[in-house]
This record gives C-alpha cells, structure tokens and sequence, in this order.
C-alpha cells in the first residue's frame, strides 16, 4: 500500500489541531499550501471524551463548537484544493491513525510543546505514539514559532514548507534509509517543491551508541560526496558540511547558517524503552528545534 502514501510528493495531508498549538491557523492560508503541492487538505480536530459521570460520554457540544470554527475558518477554499473538516471525539492518537487511513493521507502534520525529558518519557506524547504506529511521514511545527507569524510571513512559510530541507547524516542505517526517502520525495514529485537538500555529519569526540563506528573528517566527507552525486542524479541541489562537536547543537547551527525550510530525520528509538538506555537524536531534536521538522518513521518494525 506504499503507492497511497508517496505516490506524488505529500499531495493529500492531514493537519492536525487542538486549538492551542497555532495550527488552526494554517486554515486561513490553504492557498498557500497548494502552491507547496497539496491537492487535499484534511484538518482534524480531537475532542477529549466528558469525563463527568461513570461512563466517559462524547461531548456533543464541544464537537459542534470546534466544527463551526474550523469551518468558518476556513471559508472559501480555492477550486484546485479539496479541503475537509473532521472532528471526532475520542483518543487523539486513535482519531489521528483513523484519519489518516479514511483519507490515505501522505503527509500528517501536528505540533510539538517543549517538554520536560521525564515527563515525556513517563506521560508519552502524540508525536511519540504516531511514531511508531503509522508509516506516514509527520511535519512536526513549534506552536509557539507558528503562532508568531505575522500573516505575510505564514503565507511564505506555508509556500516553502519543503523547499530546503537540512539531512543530518552519521552512516547509520536509520540515516541511510532518510536519504532513500527524500530522494524518493524528489524523484515522484509533480513540480519542484523540493529543490534543495543540505547534508551535514557531525563528528562527535564522545563514544555514543547511535554512532556505528569513529570516523574522520576527511572520511565522512567522502560519504558524504558519493551521496551527493547520487542525489543530484533527481535533479536536486546539494550542499555537504562536516562539522565536529555535540550532534545535537552542531545541527541546529547548521540549520540557522543554511537558510533551511526543515530538518529532516529518521529514527527507531522515539517513544521507545530504548530511550531509557540511549539517547535519540530526533527525539533531542523533537524537543530543542524552533526548525520544522520532518519525520519518517522507520518502515521495518
């Protein structure tokens, strides 16, 4: 069933929304996302079950609230983009998996809050649990950044959700297989929403388990060559950088000197027990990046 999800770059995409991370404000600019290439845009809405009483009951009021805003939002929608809303009450997770099936989405985009490592950890999250249930690709966008947007600027934003995207690469497997994704991205898009890419390894002092194996610079800049070459083969702009220091921290400066539209990242640890005992990159980078970012989960569980 792979064709449903990347058939012609993120086409069909599911937002996702609770009112309070600024996503709903993505509803005023759906001309804006056409132009980054959506054809169908689905916001969702997740109504927490009435906990009043013995038995949980779907609060019917609630729904009915959020379904007029999120329509009166949204307004006129252009010809060339089918826009639906959908709310449901319930479990978000539950709701967003089903969503996203109902409409075969390729593409589900939600908002992350900074949060405390424990409490992330003991609590989970949506991001966490999607993570590893779904196969769909996830645009995770920083609430409080969307939120601060003036209109102008979100209409850019919206227009370049793809455009640039930062590839932090250190040989792994999880690595290797995000570059086979984006350049699947590039290879089946329909115009040139992604154009660019931008390589970086960051060759870490510490002894750190995500890391196959010590390499030199002067090593992984020759891996990194080889991808390059095989990533303009589908006609992309690439740009390589080898840095040394923290993994984390080294990326997000790569990210502010690139002029970047997000960081791309594959992993198989998020929301995980794993995490307990090693630490996962692009859960780091989950809770430290102001950036965008584009996850795909690992497709072999």
């Amino acid at each position: 069933m792979r064709e449903l999800f990347l058939d012609n770059m993120f086409q069909r995409v599911l937002i996702c929304t609770d009112f309070s991370d600024g996503l709903h404000r993505l509803t005023h600019f759906v001309s804006s996302l056409a132009l980054a290439g959506m054809k169908q845009i689905v916001f969702l809405h997740a109504v927490p079950l009435c906990e009043t009483g013995f038995i949980p009951r779907v609060d019917i009021e609630k729904i009915e609230q959020a379904q007029t805003r999120l329509v009166k939002a949204v307004g006129e929608s252009p010809n060339d983009v089918e826009v639906k809303i959908e709310v449901q009450s319930g479990k978000p997770v539950e709701i967003i998996l089903k969503a996203a099936q109902t409409y075969h989405s390729q593409l589900i985009i939600l908002g992350s809050q900074s949060r405390n490592v424990l409490t992330e950890k003991l609590v989970g999250s949506v991001m966490a649990d999607l993570s590893h249930q779904t196969k769909i690709p996830l645009l995770v966008l920083r609430p409080q950044l969307i939120s601060a947007y003036t209109a102008e600027e979100l209409t850019l934003r919206c227009q370049h959700l793809f455009r640039s995207l930062l590839l932090p690469y250190d040989g792994s497997q999880a690595a290797n297989y995000l570059v086979q994704q984006v350049k699947q991205l590039a290879q089946e898009q329909s115009g040139r929403f992604l154009q660019q890419c931008r390589l970086c390894w960051v060759v870490e002092n510490a002894d750190r388990r995500e890391i196959p194996r010590k390499i030199l610079p002067q090593e992984a800049q020759q891996a990194l060559s080889q991808i390059k070459a095989d990533l303009q083969g589908v006609n992309l702009q690439v740009e390589t950088e080898v840095r040394e220091g923290y993994f984390v921290s080294e990326i997000l400066e790569a990210a502010a000197m690139a002029d970047i539209s997000a960081i791309a990242v594959s992993s198989g640890t998020i929301g995980k027990l794993q995490e307990w005992l090693v630490s996962s990159f692009a859960a780091e980078l989950l809770r430290f990046s102001w950036y965008p970012v584009l996850f795909f989960p690992p497709q072999h569980r």
